[in-house]
Parts: C-alpha cells; structure tokens; sequence
C-alpha cells in the first residue's frame, strides 16, 4: 500500500482559512514558485478549492475559466466567491483574487451532478510507451515548481541551455504526476494542466518572458474516474495552433492511466521575443 505524505505540498499550497461571509484568506508557500510569483496551476487550483470548500456547493467541477489580470505576489491573499446562479442540475460560480486591495485574478466556474448518458469519443489516447520506459526529467535546472512533480517527457522537451535549435512545432507529450505521490483529485488535475512548457520555449528552445493571460480546463473525469486514476502518471499532450503579436494559444489533452480523457485544456499566453 503507498503511503502518502501527511500533509503534501499541493494541499497546503491550496489550503485557505475562512475570512468573512462568501470569503477566504491564504498564502502561496515558496515550494510553487516559477518566474514571477507562483506557479499559475497551483493559483488557478486554489480559486477552484474556494468553491470545492464552500458550504452551498453543489455537484462537481465541470469547467473553470481562470484570467490572471496581473502578477500573483508572495503575499497574503484574499479569495471572493459569488454563486451567480444554480439551476437544477448546474450552479455557476463567480471568483475574485486579490492583494493589497487590487484585483490579480478573476475566475468563472461551472459546477454539475453528473448524469447516465450515452458516451463516445472522438479523440483516443496516442500510442506512447508507459512511464517506465520513458526516463525521469531531472527538475534540479528549472524553476522550482517543477520538482512538485514527476516528468517523464516522451516528444517536444525543453532544454534550458538553449543548446537544441528551433524546431518546427510545440507538440509535447509527457508523463505526469505529483511528486510526492498524491491521489488525484480536481485540484490536482487543474493544476497538471496547465503545466506544460509554454510553447514558445519548446518551439524556439530558449526561455522568453511568457505568462498565461487565461486558462480555460475542461473536466471530463468523474469522482469514480479519479479513484480509478489514483496516483498514476497522466499522459499529458499539448501543443498551439498560432503565435501573433505578442500571443499564442495552448490546447492540451490529458488522459489517465487507462486511457480515458480526464481533462482537456486552453489557454492563451502573452510572450516577448
């Protein structure tokens, strides 16, 4: 049996205490830090646990649209939630980050009961080997975020050293999962997606000022899929469709262990260079 860790990074990086009515407080620890302030899956993971905390909630996590409307700073925040609207099988949900008085984040999500329906795809998990043929990234040369988990990166990997030429798409294919080992949860999987490279650095093979603007994830794993997931690595693929004055979108899937969809993903990104 796996023994997991007391308390892991990621629930204490998500953790919040209650503030006044409909409001939370928190702080984001050192141990998610990336670029300029902390790592933006761990922040859009922690509005979503605003809500998943909330007395009034009703049903799971279908979708979430986060918008970083300026720099997240290693300081105490302030988390505002505002049910918009709950309807029999759906309640929808408004958030608001802010610091010092001044709005950083501003999030819509949609919540639901789930419901027996007829089920297709029309997109199957590619062909990969399993993580265990697939060496380990060593994180020690990135920002720090990154050692919170395990890569395990089968296409499109970044070297930080700028040594490998540009290259003619972003398509990235990746073994994830928390590290230490963590059951995955919808916090946990909101977090794993948004954390791909960003396309302009495997694209062009060097680092360049990037930040995500908004970052839109799809849930389409249930409560029984994420038991059946458990601490398995996530097969996690990605790739961007344009890159334009001063932007670039991200679109990524992300299946579990058996092959099932769990997640899909979007999101635009502002980049200098």
């Amino acid at each position: 049996m796996t023994q997991y860790t007391a308390i892991h990074a990621l629930d204490q990086a998500t953790a919040l205490r209650p503030g006044s009515e409909n409001q939370y407080l928190g702080r984001f620890p050192p141990a998610y830090a990336n670029m300029v302030g902390p790592f933006g899956g761990i922040i859009a993971a922690t509005v979503l646990n605003s809500i998943l905390s909330h007395p009034n909630r009703q049903g799971d996590p279908v979708s979430i649209t986060v918008n970083f409307t300026g720099p997240v700073a290693d300081a105490p925040y302030e988390i505002s939630v505002r049910i918009a609207r709950t309807n029999r099988s759906n309640q929808h949900w408004v958030i608001e980050l802010t610091q010092d008085g001044a709005t950083a984040v501003t999030a819509t999500a949609l919540l639901a009961s789930r419901r027996d329906s007829w089920e297709g795809e029309d997109i199957t998990m590619p062909d990969v080997p399993a993580p265990g043929e697939v060496e380990r990234l060593e994180t020690g040369a990135y920002m720090s975020w990154l050692n919170n988990y395990e890569f395990r990166v089968v296409k499109g990997g970044f070297v930080p050293d700028g040594q490998e030429g540009e290259r003619s798409d972003a398509t990235t294919g990746v073994w994830v999962r928390d590290a230490p080992l963590r059951p995955l949860d919808y916090r946990s999987l909101l977090a794993i997606s948004d954390s791909f490279f960003p396309r302009i650095f495997v694209r062009r093979q060097q680092p360049l000022p990037a930040s995500t603007v908004s970052l839109t994830t799809y849930f389409h794993a249930d409560a029984s899929s994420l038991a059946a997931q458990g601490d398995r690595h996530l097969y996690c693929e990605a790739r961007a469709s344009r890159y334009h004055q001063g932007f670039f979108d991200q679109v990524g899937q992300l299946w579990g262990a058996d092959g099932d969809l769990l997640a899909t993903t979007h999101q635009l990104v502002y980049f200098k260079g």
